[in-house]
């Protein structure tokens, strides 16, 4: 797994984990890595398959992702993290914390998936999808043309309402054009990497501190949210509105102050204002 790491700050140490998509990377992290690596550790790893990680043709699975993170935590060896997921990762790294617990300090999912009344892609001919990208003929042509720049701008900015940042097309397409790219996200496109039933089986089982960061990602719904937080005294949500998938690029500091409020770091007295706005959206 290639990371990028920060490790001059002496606090608790932060781990970001960026979406799945056909051409994920840690530059979907990279406002908060920015804004934090002043006041704590932070990591920002690249799932296998995905970014600068290593793109073998396995069998990539919810388990395999989950494993890979746990790994991840216990050797970069700083002792129990923080946790900003993306999207599906919110899935995975809520799988790994029910695998080793004592790896993970708390959990803040950003625009998670999961909590839908159906699994993401349900339904749609994900079998054949995965077979096509995988032909040693036709696969790697299609994948090309799914990630050709264009493609790749029209895709985020549907996560955005500013414009699309250059860099994030750069690096996406700089790192979608490598051997190999095309097989972990032929199983993303697959359906095959969502866990069914999310909210009962991976998130209502963890003991850990929780936050949910949502508001109207264009590709995700939270039907099950309401019901979840209320049920669930260890878990809070914040609704930082208006934004779409990517809300730490257009309101960091709502997002950064949602985050401090949940860890219990001190807060200034606008913050604590956002705070009890969220607090009243809760009730």
């Amino acid at each position: 797994m290639a990371f990028y790491a920060d490790t001059a700050a002496r606090a608790n140490p932060l781990v970001l984990i960026h979406s799945i998509n056909a051409v994920p990377s840690a530059m979907e992290v990279k406002p908060l890595f920015e804004h934090f690596r002043s006041t704590r550790p932070v990591f920002a790893p690249e799932l296998p398959g995905f970014g600068a990680s290593d793109r073998n043709d396995r069998d990539y699975t919810a388990q395999f992702f989950a494993e890979s993170l746990c790994d991840f935590v216990d050797e970069i060896g700083v002792g129990k993290v923080d946790v900003i997921a993306m999207s599906l990762s919110c899935e995975f790294a809520a799988r790994a914390a029910g695998l080793a617990p004592q790896l993970f300090r708390s959990l803040s999912l950003v625009s998670p998936t999961g909590f839908s009344k159906i699994t993401p892609m349900e339904g749609a001919p994900g079998a054949r999808i995965e077979a096509v990208l995988r032909t040693p003929v036709i696969g790697p042509g299609l994948y090309r043309l799914l990630t050709t720049k264009p493609s790749i701008r029209y895709f985020l900015a549907k996560n955005l309402d500013g414009p699309v940042p250059v860099e994030m097309v750069e690096y996406a397409s700089k790192t979608a054009h490598q051997p190999g790219a095309r097989y972990a996200p032929s199983v993303f496109l697959s359906g095959r990497l969502f866990t069914p039933n999310a909210t009962a089986s991976l998130y209502a089982p963890l003991q850990l501190p929780g936050l949910v960061i949502y508001d109207q990602d264009p590709n995700v719904s939270f039907d099950t949210l309401p019901q979840f937080i209320e049920e669930k005294d260890n878990w809070q949500i914040a609704r930082i509105a208006p934004t779409k998938g990517l809300p730490h690029f257009e309101k960091l500091d709502r997002v950064v102050a949602a985050l401090d409020g949940f860890w219990g770091n001190p807060v200034t007295a606008p913050t604590q204002a956002l705070l009890n706005a969220y607090a009243h959206h809760r009730q």
